[in-house]
């Protein structure tokens, strides 16, 4: 949430759920899963959506499922 003055706006949200191991892959990729918040299979969390959350999720693609 953000706040204008005394309006309260609400920011997109996007959920991110982690779908495959990070076992075997980059370490940066697992850097990259820790950074969204992601620590096992099946972890779901609502991020605020913005450009760096968006590349960050682009980096490891074929590991989350992402929603609006």
């Amino acid at each position: 949430m953000k706040f204008w003055g005394n309006v309260m706006t609400q920011s997109k949200q996007i959920k991110v759920t982690q779908i495959k191991s990070a076992i075997g892959t980059k370490q940066s990729h697992r850097d990259t899963l820790r950074g969204l918040g992601l620590r096992r299979v099946n972890h779901t969390v609502q991020l605020e959506d913005t450009s760096c959350v968006r590349g960050m999720i682009n980096k490891v693609f074929y590991l989350v499922k992402c929603e609006e």
